[in-house]
């Protein structure tokens, strides 16, 4: 059941992520580039083919629900769902776009699902789960719209030592604030890290032969250190509703702390700024 403190946690995902929804639109190339081996890998796993009938959770600006509506064809459908109106409205955009079709787009909290039961071949949700207070209420609505035998795969970061992609700008951050450290199971970016954690919430929803593997990627891949911030400051939410707290002055050089920071990493002419995810895959 929701609280009146989730409620608010709710809402400060949503105004969070709303806030950065062009900066979304804006870097979309570069994202779709970075986290295509796992909207692939989560396509696998999902095992969506032509005619999946297929619900994606926290779709944002509408992957990999529009790479799954391509895959399941014209014989299949895919829904979409976000609980952000301004990241779902690119998301249509995109996929009118590529001219898919078979594809809709609602704007509907994860953990409030209200679909037809035994509906869906698939689920996916790539990067949301992390952020739900009630991530057991989500996945167990998941698979009360699933058929028997469906197949669900999840994304949620890693470690944060292994994710310098965010890791750089949260280390940065702690010279110039105090950088909270939110209790045990509190949403956010790192809160399914623990491969126990996210296996026992997958498992407590009531799946069934539950995997887990790591997959590494070059999140972002540009030429310096300025080009990452640039892009960074587009698409971390969670880490810009902290930078923003910050004076004008300690702002700046917060910034240029992380460029320079940043260009140490380049190699050659490249500046890859990796992560490391978990993908988990359960059967009904």
């Amino acid at each position: 059941m929701s609280t009146p403190e989730n409620k608010e946690l709710k809402e400060r995902e949503r105004n969070a992520w709303a806030s950065v929804a062009d900066g979304w639109q804006r870097r979309d190339a570069l994202l779709r580039k970075g986290a295509a081996p796992v909207t692939e890998r989560m396509l696998e796993l999902a095992g969506i083919t032509a005619g999946s009938q297929v619900l994606d959770i926290a779709s944002g600006t509408g992957e990999p629900a529009i790479s799954a509506a391509q895959l399941a064809g014209t014989a299949g459908k895919v829904i979409g769902t976000d609980l952000t109106e301004e990241m779902l409205a690119y998301a249509r955009n995109k996929a009118s776009e590529a001219g898919v079709t078979n594809i809709e787009f609602h704007c509907v909290d994860g953990e409030t699902l209200n679909f037809e039961a035994d509906s869906f071949d698939a689920v996916t949700i790539r990067w949301g789960l992390m952020f739900m207070p009630e991530p057991a209420s989500c996945l167990k609505l998941a698979r009360d719209v699933m058929k028997q035998q469906g197949r669900i795969a999840i994304a949620c970061w890693s470690a944060p030592e292994k994710n310098p992609f965010v890791g750089l700008l949260m280390q940065t951050l702690g010279k110039y604030m105090e950088v909270p450290k939110p209790p045990p199971g509190t949403p956010g970016i790192f809160s399914m890290a623990d491969p126990n954690r996210l296996q026992d919430v997958i498992a407590a929803a009531g799946f069934r032969n539950i995997e887990l593997e790591e997959l590494e990627i070059n999140v972002i891949e540009v030429d310096s250190g300025a080009a990452y911030w640039e892009a960074i400051s587009d698409l971390a939410a969670p880490v810009m509703t902290l930078v923003n707290q910050l004076n004008n002055e300690a702002r700046q050089a917060y910034i240029e702390d992380v460029i320079q920071a940043a260009d140490t990493c380049k190699q050659g002419n490249t500046l890859c700024m990796r992560g490391t995810t978990w993908l988990a895959s359960a059967e009904k």
